[in-house]
């Protein structure tokens, strides 16, 4: 781009309407393509009023025509006449639009036209994805499927133990989000006639009713009953769910919380449905500014807080059914419709870079290089543009050529597995475009197909903090692949942004660059009007600034959802004690520990005092040591201890390599932050074992 377009990135005053001034605007943005540039010329700003008609007879076809082809992300490039005019669509507020109001969005457009651009000179027709729309009662099934509880409804409805002893663990609103859809899949499947029973919704709940004692929460319940009205009664509502007044989630009222806390240890959707209730007087609006977004942190928790990777697959399965569960009941508090959508079964490639399913790539990925979690290609294309230096300025908004990015392309898929592509013939903005490509082509969105809508949808959630809880929730459910891609894409836009005075891309820039690449899935029939173009430019802007911005908190699981997942295992331990195949293993492993201790048994490792830990460290030269609980001791002081006493190999062993975890109790297995407060984890499980190890890979 040159240097004319870069002088002014601000939104052109036409576009800043007071409150008396008409909402229906379009902003039309004058483009000149220069021989040899990829950039667009910013001239002028024009209102679509009568007013607004200096542009002339022959200007407005050409309007007309761009306008037509930029819908479903179809921009095309008006090469015909330097004169002509590329139309913005109309312009109407909403709650995420007031905060671009001040922001101008002319790299998002151009970055349209240099994807369209692209795709032309690809000369490729990628297959359409086709979602299938889900006929009455289907979407509910699905979901309660994704939620782990499909022993709800259908031939395994009999035996639903496992899912009553899940759903004991729930919220209030979690409980009624979960009621919801049972009641709309039995209606269903009454009306179709199904040959099997299908149990009534009052009975499901009112077994946990039934049995007081296998209820964690505990309390005195009342008579279950179907509340039409679930959060006027709530009394009654408790009592259907097995969950006492005194013990279910509420704001503290004595304890002030800043407005930049996030609050990890009560449900999202309780936090919501307090808020609404003490606020009906006072709708809630998001009148914050987008330029001045919170400086959102995490309040410390003495047990630690646990990051995406820190648990055992078992626990993050469980995991991944709350965060839906309270995706849910947090949508449906707020009054946001949550669809999520599935696509039909469709060809995909099997083999090479573009195009290619992630799971497929890293299937193929894994063969050469054991253990890495994010494709080959897309690690090399970032590191190309860090090997040109982040300080470059345009980065990521300047394009490469498109024939050349085409030729590459087509040599990267034939030498990049046979080690003979040759990166040096790469400059730096093409391997920008490449990597983009990349993110576009694949089949399906990185932010998976499943849950685009619900990301979409998070900037009509009222507020920053509503917005930034259902974001952290939809990372948690994107499927691992999708999640590690995404971690290492954004940690690369973050360093990207942080030479922002020298290459003059900041957060705003790139988050509207990148935007467009992310949330347009090629081939998904999206066809908005002019202003639902507009709606969705602002909108995915605003999220993919969250994504960048608040990347550190998104990873954190909510404390709130561990702790339902150690109440559910601590359930599961009481049946596994009737069980016998666990009896005839638990035998074993005693069998094995007494023979262990045989042999390694010394005077002061016989029992353990009260007020002591006894730390394992398999892999060190010291395997073992007492440690003495006290109010300050943390995780990193443990590490400390027994890295302090390596010799000679082990001796290289860093912080950072090698991890204390937190084994058996409640919980599989949970990676620990160093600033976890031993004494009070040991309190909350006082069964585990302590284990210092590597990651694994």
């Amino acid at each position: 781009m040159s240097r004319v377009a870069r002088r002014d990135r601000n939104f052109a005053p036409g576009l800043s309407l007071s409150p008396s001034v008409p909402r229906n605007y379009a902003s039309s943005v004058t483009m000149n393509w220069l021989s040899g540039s990829q950039g667009v010329v910013l001239t002028a700003y024009h209102p679509s009023s009568k007013d607004g008609a200096l542009v002339g007879n022959n200007a407005k076809q050409g309007e007309e025509a761009a306008l037509t082809s930029r819908r479903s992300g179809q921009y095309t490039v008006n090469h015909e006449s330097s004169k002509k005019v590329a139309e913005k669509p109309p312009f109407d507020r909403s709650s995420s639009q007031d905060s671009l109001d001040d922001l101008s969005l002319e790299d998002y457009w151009t970055e349209l036209e240099n994807i369209k651009k692209s795709r032309e000179n690809r000369h490729e027709e990628q297959e359409e994805v086709v979602v299938k729309e889900p006929d009455e009662g289907e979407l509910e099934e699905e979901w309660l499927k994704e939620a782990g509880l499909s022993n709800l409804f259908g031939d395994c409805a009999g035996d639903s133990q496992e899912s009553m002893v899940f759903l004991s663990t729930l919220t209030r609103t979690q409980a009624a989000a979960v009621q919801k859809r049972v009641e709309t899949v039995s209606q269903t499947m009454r009306k179709k006639n199904k040959q099997h029973q299908i149990p009534d919704v009052r009975d499901i709940f009112a077994q946990r009713g039934e049995s007081t004692e296998k209820v964690p929460y505990g309390s005195e319940l009342e008579s279950v009953r179907t509340n039409e009205n679930k959060y006027k009664e709530k009394h009654d509502l408790a009592s259907n769910l097995g969950i006492s007044e005194k013990n279910s989630p509420c704001l503290p009222e004595d304890v002030p919380v800043s407005e930049t806390d996030i609050n990890l240890e009560i449900s999202f959707a309780e936090q919501a449905a307090n808020l609404k209730e003490t606020s009906k007087e006072k709708p809630l609006e998001n009148k914050e500014e987008y330029n001045s977004l919170p400086s959102f942190r995490l309040p410390k928790d003495k047990t630690g807080n646990t990051r995406i990777g820190d648990l055992a697959p078992q626990d993050m399965k469980k995991v991944c059914y709350l965060a839906l569960i309270e995706l849910t009941a947090l949508y449906d508090i707020l009054g946001i419709e949550l669809k999520q959508q599935k696509a039909v079964k469709m060809k995909t490639k099997d083999s090479g870079l573009f195009g290619v399913p992630l799971s497929v790539l890293l299937e193929q990925d894994q063969k050469r290089v054991p253990g890495t979690r994010i494709p080959l290609i897309f690690q090399k294309l970032i590191s190309r543009i860090e090997e040109g230096g982040l300080e470059t300025e345009g980065l990521l908004r300047i394009p490469g050529a498109a024939i050349r990015i085409k030729n590459l392309c087509q040599e990267l898929e034939a030498k990049f597995y046979e080690g003979t592509f040759n990166w040096e013939s790469v400059k730096q903005h093409d391997a920008a475009s490449l990597l983009k490509l990349f993110i576009r082509e694949l089949p399906q969105p990185l932010l998976s197909l499943e849950y685009l809508k619900a990301f979409q949808a998070v900037q009509n959630l009222p507020s920053k903090k509503h917005q930034l809880q259902a974001l952290n929730l939809l990372v948690i459910l994107l499927p691992e692949t999708n999640r590690d891609t995404l971690k290492a894409l954004l940690e690369f836009l973050q360093r990207v942004i942080d030479n922002r005075e020298k290459n003059k891309m900041t957060v705003r820039n790139v988050a509207m660059i990148m935007a467009p690449n992310l949330f347009m899935c090629p081939g998904l029939s999206i066809k908005p009007n002019e202003q639902g173009e507009f709606v969705m430019a602002t909108g995915t802007a605003n999220v993919m600034h969250f994504l960048i911005k608040y990347q550190k908190l998104l990873w954190t699981i909510p404390k709130f959802i561990v702790t339902q997942v150690r109440k559910h295992n601590s359930e599961n331990h009481k049946k596994d004690k009737k069980d016998k195949a666990v009896k005839k293993l638990l035998k074993k492993m005693a069998y094995d520990r007494e023979k262990y201790e045989k042999q390694d048994k010394n005077p002061s490792d016989a029992d353990v005092p009260q007020g002591v830990i006894r730390v394992q460290a398999p892999h060190l030269s010291k395997v073992s040591m007492a440690i003495q609980l006290t109010e300050e001791l943390k995780a990193s002081d443990v590490l400390a201890r027994f890295l302090s006493q390596e010799s000679g190999v082990v001796q290289t062993l860093k912080k950072g390599e090698v991890f204390l975890y937190e084994i058996g109790g409640n919980i599989g297995e949970r990676c620990l932050d160093d600033d976890t407060y031993m004494k009070d984890l040991h309190q909350l499980n006082p069964n585990a074992e302590w284990v210092i190890k590597s990651k694994p890979a």
